[in-house]
């Protein structure tokens, strides 16, 4: 049996990058934001989270919506904007 993929925000990517840069992080600051209570997070994983090759775990995300003080909808739902 082989595994078939997920399906994908579309904007997700775009989304977690425009957070970024809102905050004024570098990829760096925004991995050191992040990794406080994630033990597997690891820098590069932010350049990947940003260039849709890899997708963050729900932990993450939801750190991301906490410092972005959004919903996680807003996130993950192609059809809403960050505001």
């Amino acid at each position: 049996m082989g595994r078939s993929r997920q399906p994908r925000p579309k904007h997700l990517a775009r989304k977690l990058k425009d957070i970024r840069l809102k905050l004024g992080f570098s990829q760096f600051q925004m991995y050191e934001a992040l990794a406080n209570e994630q033990k597997t997070l690891y820098p590069g994983h932010i350049t990947l989270f940003e260039n849709d090759q890899r997708i963050p775990s729900l932990l993450v995300l939801l750190q991301y919506a906490r410092l972005a003080r959004v919903s996680m909808d807003i996130l993950v739902d192609d059809a809403i904007e960050l505001p």
